[in-house]
């Protein structure tokens, strides 16, 4: 099945995550939401750049990437839903015989991996979103400080509801050199988020001082 999430409206996609159906989950609304992040971040950008009269080289860059980063997590969506897809369908393949029972494991352990490798990059998209985070609030309009923190923070639940999903699957993975790869993929993602954050938030307490 093909999603194509981005050709519905915000109703039909809230639709589609309360349904019954099995995709989209909580991967594709963690992308989503990571995707909202980075669009405030343009938000902040294009409020500041249209009124400065000399655009500063480091807001511009992170405008260009902000909107880079938004079309890449909303395409992500549509990997994650398509990613669990494959996963049950992996997991309905026949098994009578034991040639099937073979086919069915490998297809079910490829699938697996998949999945586990589109929240990663969900993960490691929503962290590059937090990290423009900080020139947002240190170089944008100080009107809309709260936009840019508010983009931090959807950004870094958006990273760690993410590698959830990535600690599930990979309990269900025989591959032990990717489980280990993996692992170490998502803590290195945790640290950068830790690092990034503190560096967003402490942009955005001191842009509040500052306009106080």
């Amino acid at each position: 099945m093909t999603h194509a999430f981005s050709n519905q409206t915000v109703n039909e996609l809230l639709d589609a995550l309360a349904s019954s159906a099995p995709a989209p989950g909580g991967g594709a609304a963690c992308a989503l939401a990571g995707a909202l992040g980075a669009a405030l971040v343009s938000m902040v950008a294009n409020l500041t750049l249209d009124k400065a009269a000399a655009p500063g080289p480091e807001l511009q860059d992170a405008l260009a990437q902000a909107d880079e980063l938004r079309a890449a997590l909303v395409g992500l969506m549509e990997d994650d839903a398509n990613a669990y897809d494959a996963v049950i369908a992996a997991y309905r393949l026949p098994r009578s015989t034991a040639a099937e029972k073979k086919g069915r494991r490998e297809a079910i352990q490829q699938a697996l991996r998949v999945a586990t490798l589109v929240p990663l990059d969900i993960a490691a998209n929503c962290a590059r979103v937090l990290a423009l985070t900080e020139p947002a609030a240190r170089l944008g309009s100080r009107s809309a400080v709260t936009d840019a923190g508010a983009a931090a923070y959807l950004a870094t639940a958006s990273a760690r509801a993410a590698l959830l999903n990535v600690d599930v699957n990979l309990k269900s993975i025989k591959d032990e050199a990717f489980v280990a790869w993996a692992q170490e993929r998502a803590q290195g993602l945790e640290a950068l988020l830790a690092a990034a954050q503190g560096a967003a938030l402490d942009a955005m307490t001191r842009s509040l001082a500052a306009s106080a």
